[in-house]
This record gives C-alpha cells, sequence and structure tokens, in this order.
C-alpha cells in the first residue's frame, strides 16, 4: 500500500472509529472497564476497625506492629490491544476481509481508550510476538496505532495465542483490560494460560470470523489453500458430506472456545465481517454493565 492511500485509510478510519467512540460507545465503554481495579498505594499502621483482611505481614513482621494495605480506585486505565495477525486474517468473502474488520474494532476501543484518558497499547502477535507498542495517551498514538494496523506484515503467518497470553502477563505489570482480538483458529490449547492472566488481568475476547467460515458454499469443485500452512487442496463442495463435515468442524471449534471462555471467566463476542460490529460491541459492553 502506497504511502498516500495509507494516510487516507488513516483518516477514514479515524473519522468513523472517533464518531463511533463519541457518539456510541462514550458511556457504555465508560460503565464497562472504569474503576473495575484497586490499585496498591501505600502502607500504614493498623487502626482498630481496618480490614484485617488488607493486613501487610511483611512490613508488620519487621516493625513488630500491625500495618495494613491502603488500596485506590484506579481511574486510569491500561488498555492493551492484543492484534492476531497470522494468515488467516487475511481472508474474507465478503464486505470485507477479517483483518479490515480487525482494525476497525481496534481503532474505534482505541478512540474509546484515549477518549476516556486511558493508555493504550498493542501486542501484534502471529505464534511470535511481531511488536509491543508500550502504552501511551494521545492521538497522535492512537494514529501510528492505526498506520501499524494497516501497514504492519508478520513474519510468520502462524497462530500461538497461548504465547501472545503469556506475553501479556510477562510484560504488563499493572493490572489492565486486553482485547484479545482474534478469529481464534488455533490448534494449541491456550484455556490454562488464559485462565492464569484473567486473574491478573481483565481480558475480553473478540472473534472475528467470516460467514464462509461456518458454512461451505454448493459450487462443485475449488482449489484451496491454507492461509497458515500453504497446504493446497481440491475440495468437492457439491458434496453434501463434504459441506456437513464443515458445518460439523465449525460448530465443534465454536462450542470448544466458548467453553474455554465460560471456564476462564473472560468476557467474549463473536462477529462475522458481512455484520455490524458496533452492535457485537454494544451487547459486549451490556454483558458488563
Amino acid at each position: 500500500m502506497e504511502t498516500s492511500d495509507i494516510l487516507k485509510r488513516v483518516r477514514q478510519i479515524e473519522i468513523k472509529s472517533k464518531g463511533l467512540s463519541n457518539n456510541i460507545f462514550a458511556g457504555e465503554y465508560h460503565s464497562a472497564f472504569k474503576g473495575r481495579g484497586m490499585a496498591f498505594s501505600e502502607v500504614r499502621e493498623y487502626h482498630y476497625g481496618d480490614d484485617i483482611r488488607d493486613i501487610e505481614w511483611n512490613v508488620t513482621a519487621r516493625f513488630n506492629k500491625p500495618f495494613i494495605k491502603v488500596f485506590e480506585e484506579e481511574r486510569e486505565l491500561t488498555v492493551m490491544l492484543m492484534i492476531d495477525v497470522s494468515g488467516s486474517l487475511n481472508f474474507g468473502t465478503s464486505k470485507q476481509m477479517k483483518r479490515d474488520m480487525v482494525t476497525e474494532i481496534a481503532a474505534t476501543l482505541a478512540f474509546s481508550a484515549i477518549q476516556n484518558n486511558d493508555k493504550i497499547g498493542v501486542i501484534f502477535f502471529s505464534d511470535r510476538i511481531e511488536k509491543f507498542i508500550p502504552p501511551k495517551k494521545g492521538r497522535k498514538h492512537i494514529l501510528f496505532i492505526i498506520r501499524e494496523l494497516l501497514n504492519f506484515e508478520p513474519q510468520s503467518n502462524h497462530t500461538d495465542i497461548n504465547g501472545a497470553v503469556e506475553y501479556l502477563t510477562q510484560i504488563i505489570k499493572r493490572r489492565c483490560t486486553a482485547f484479545l482480538i482474534s478469529d481464534f483458529i488455533d490448534c494449541g490449547d491456550f484455556s490454562k494460560t488464559l485462565m492464569i492472566a484473567n486473574r491478573k488481568h481483565d481480558i475480553v475476547a473478540i472473534q472475528v470470523y467470516d460467514r464462509r467460515c461456518a458454512e461451505l458454499p454448493n459450487i462443485g469443485l475449488i482449489k484451496v489453500r491454507d492461509a497458515e500452512s500453504g497446504i493446497e487442496q481440491i475440495v468437492d463442495t457439491s458434496s453434501v458430506a463434504v459441506r456437513n463435515m464443515h458445518a460439523k468442524w465449525w460448530k465443534r471449534s465454536t462450542e470448544k472456545l466458548r467453553d474455554i471462555f465460560n471456564r476462564c471467566n473472560v468476557d467474549s463476542v463473536s462477529v462475522r465481517t458481512d455484520q455490524d460490529y458496533v452492535a457485537a460491541l454494544m451487547s459486549l459492553f451490556a454483558k458488563r454493565n
């Protein structure tokens, strides 16, 4: 993509995303994600009536008298966008590619975050950490993120969600809200890592998929290529058995994914590339209020 095209696309996304965050998501984002955590502030001597669960035992032992931990509500969030940039995102059969929808969703969340004076950072991942953008504030920072979303070329086409979630827990020390945006086409098991990470952070999963992931069209013989492995094969879509087998695979995959999110206590939403992601995000925010 030429530089002029990138700048034009950045501007288009800024206008759309900023409009959505200002006019539609302002109150919903604030109530769904603001002030959900308590940050450690200081220690002080224990006073009668203080909650004994807040006693800081290390300091108490050192000074031989009780001290407690003082917490304050976190008014300012750190928001992390965890963006899947693997090969399977470069697919779409109607309206737009999965990667394009991921970009728009990420930009909308980013503008919602800065409107609430939150810091925002990004982790681009495939089966490795492709790039880490540390959390910052401001419009210039958001526009830099959008440019990266539009123009980023990953080194790998494969996917490792487990590794990305592990990296989040290692690199971000204080509690954050992390939006994990992916198609979640990953053969690996990331449930244990996700459960551990969600105890430290507030993780929200957004699945982006294309309608042809769920159902094959009846159009005869087609050559298909796995976007991550590069393997090609001929598929007879006129076969009812083949179409049913594909539909069953998709059903099993979505049920397994839903089960993982439920067990890990992770809020989630799925949105199709030919559907309105605004409605999907609104339903996600409503879940959390």
